[in-house]
């Protein structure tokens, strides 16, 4: 496997710690006042979603994975496992429920995802940052009501509730970021 140097961390970046997958979500380089400098990180297991800190003495050789990301288009749930279809090579795969996780939530037929395999394993879904969804359902709003404070629960069409201001009804396009499932705006047209 690849090694890399710590001083090379990225977000993004999967690591090859002791026969576990982990992916670099936030690091710093640290210079304590005594000592060397040293690499602090956040690391997510890629199959658990387990985060820790780990910290790393400077210019450490740590083994980077071999993660081939792709761009796939959603195609179909079937029974536990997602269909994803390669959109240069046509090749399908199916993704577990397991591993796609907290992505279906935003995840419509047909849309488009980067999908990180290692040897040919499904490790992760990666949405865009923001999703446009169609609200189901929502209870009706006061008319007059543009309070941006007080916010009421709404049915996306994927099924995943999430707040939205009192003035959104049924039938609306907003647009959610995928990492929190906050409500971003409505999307006009």
């Amino acid at each position: 496997m690849p090694t890399i140097s710590t001083n090379d961390l990225k977000n993004g970046t999967v690591l090859d710690l002791d026969g576990q997958l982990w992916q670099v979500t936030w690091f710093q380089h640290h210079k304590p006042g005594k000592g060397n400098t040293v690499v602090r990180s956040k690391l997510k297991h890629v199959l658990t979603g387990k985060v820790v800190d780990k910290t790393f003495n400077s210019d450490t050789k740590v083994e980077s994975a071999n993660v081939d990301r792709r761009e796939m288009q959603y195609l179909y749930q079937d029974g536990d496992s997602y269909v994803f279809m390669d959109t240069t090579t046509y090749d399908q795969l199916n993704i577990p429920e397991a591993t796609v996780g907290e992505a279906s939530d935003y995840m419509l037929e047909n849309q488009l995802a980067i999908v990180a395999t290692h040897d040919g394993n499904p490790l992760y879904i990666d949405l865009p940052a923001s999703v446009e969804l169609v609200i189901t359902y929502t209870e009706p709003g006061l008319q007059g009501d543009r309070s941006s404070a007080s916010t009421k629960p709404a049915t996306l069409e994927t099924g995943k509730q999430i707040q939205v201001p009192l003035f959104i009804e049924q039938g609306t396009k907003v647009k959610v970021d995928t990492r929190d499932g906050s409500y971003l705006g409505r999307v006009n047209g």
